[in-house]
């Protein structure tokens, strides 16, 4: 038995495209600066606590695309799609519809915790760990790590 080949409507443009068909430096900076401006345009009419859980992503083919950090704020967007329409018409985009893709936004950078000097209680453990191990390599460890315990004179430790 044969096995038709299913008919599906994939466009061939997915995918990333060479660097040549992407245009020059100036013209990607244009189009991300009218971008950006019509981000600035279409999330100022929205009220604050939708504002900050969406983001616009793009104008394709009439349709303006948005990103909303969840399902629910997805739903209230898409709630405000007749005046969202209006705005952008207002500004100059011509657009008929609106899409909205859930994407969680990325995580705030973070700062890593600075780590803490070992007191000197756990220093004296740590000393007393190498004394009784036979290994001198795990001797040599505990004895290394004894030494990154503060001292009284240091600035943390004021005596």
């Amino acid at each position: 038995m044969h096995r038709a080949e299913p008919t599906t409507s994939r466009r061939r443009d997915n995918g990333p495209k060479s660097l040549a068909d992407c245009g020059s430096f100036a013209s990607l900076a244009r189009k991300a600066d009218a971008l950006e401006a019509l981000d600035r345009a279409l999330r100022q009419t929205l009220p604050s606590p939708l504002r900050e859980q969406v983001r616009f992503a793009n104008l394709r083919n009439n349709r303006l695309v948005f990103l909303a950090s969840s399902p629910a704020w997805a739903s209230r967007l898409r709630l405000m799609q007749a005046q969202i329409l209006a705005s952008a018409s207002a500004v100059g985009a011509c657009a008929s519809s609106v899409t909205v893709k859930v994407a969680p936004q990325p995580p705030a950078a973070t700062v890593p915790d600075q780590s803490k000097p070992l007191s000197p209680a756990a220093a004296a453990h740590l000393r007393a760990a190498a004394a009784s191990s036979t290994d001198p390599e795990w001797r040599n460890l505990f004895l290394q790590l004894a030494s990154f315990a503060e001292t009284a004179d240091s600035p943390e430790n004021p005596s």
